[in-house]
């Protein structure tokens, strides 16, 4: 009987490449978000391939675009 390694799990990070091209267009933008958990409205600062980092208020609010329903610039 041969002995086989354990798998190991594999880490998948979903990236929206369009959705972080339509937000890097926006960096320094205002924009609406509605998210799963509500509407958020602020500044776009930075994005990441798995996040977007708004300044709401004067603080910064980190969203996950996979969180992301629709994206409106003001």
């Amino acid at each position: 009987m041969e002995h086989q390694p354990t798998a190991q799990p594999i880490v998948v990070y979903p990236v929206d490449p369009y959705v972080v091209e339509a937000f890097k267009s926006l960096i320094g933008k205002y924009v609406v978000l509605e998210t799963t958990r509500g509407r958020i409205e602020g500044c776009v600062k930075q994005v990441k391939p798995d996040h977007v980092v708004l300044e709401v208020h004067g603080k910064m609010c980190f969203v996950r675009i996979c969180e992301i329903v629709w994206i409106m610039p003001s």
